[in-house]
């Protein structure tokens, strides 16, 4: 079990680096909105050949990256949201087997068959290089795309670290630190 543990502190250790990287797209999204508005309102020329579609566009791709890169580590964190009605009556073993049932029968699969039809969305948009609707918008739509099977793939690395730590709560080896975070409550 403890060989699991460190492949889960692994994966812990990767999404988090994901995490660290991508939090700055969260600072260029306000950025980049802050210079939208300011051009706009203002009358500011844009230069570089930039307009005021390529500019919108740029903030929903940087949106879309933070919030598609940021959910395995949210996962791991337990920021996700939960549906706790039944659950905190139960017991410790009680609460573990809803995780392992969860991960197992609802997430992983989720995220195979989601990631397996992302994976084929974006592949067509790769393969018939696919453009912004917006003549003056921005090229390379797949460049965007292609961050949904990404967090699937996160996603499932996150459950997968879930599922190692549950299954370890459940055998009593799980560190009550890691067991409070991986339950989103005090222990």
């Amino acid at each position: 079990m403890q060989v699991l543990l460190k492949l889960s502190a692994a994966f812990d250790g990767f999404l988090t680096l994901i995490a660290r990287i991508f939090k700055w797209a969260g600072l260029l999204l306000v950025l980049t909105v802050c210079y939208d508005v300011g051009t706009r309102y203002f009358g500011v020329p844009k230069p570089f050949g930039l307009n005021s579609t390529k500019v919108q566009e740029s903030e929903y791709w940087l949106h879309s990256y933070f919030f598609t890169m940021m959910l395995g580590y949210a996962l791991i964190k337990g920021a996700h949201v939960r549906i706790d009605l039944l659950r905190d009556r139960f017991s410790m073993r009680g609460k573990y087997w809803v995780e392992i049932l969860g991960l197992v029968l609802f997430l992983l699969p989720f995220v195979g068959i989601a990631g397996y039809y992302s994976a084929a969305y974006t592949h067509t948009s790769f393969l018939e290089h696919e453009i912004s609707k917006s003549i003056i918008g921005l090229p390379y739509s797949w460049a965007l795309k292609v961050s949904l099977p990404i967090m699937f793939a996160l996603i499932g690395i996150a459950g997968i670290s879930q599922l190692i730590k549950a299954v370890a709560g459940l055998r009593g080896q799980l560190p009550p630190d890691q067991a409070a975070e991986m339950l989103g409550e005090e222990i």
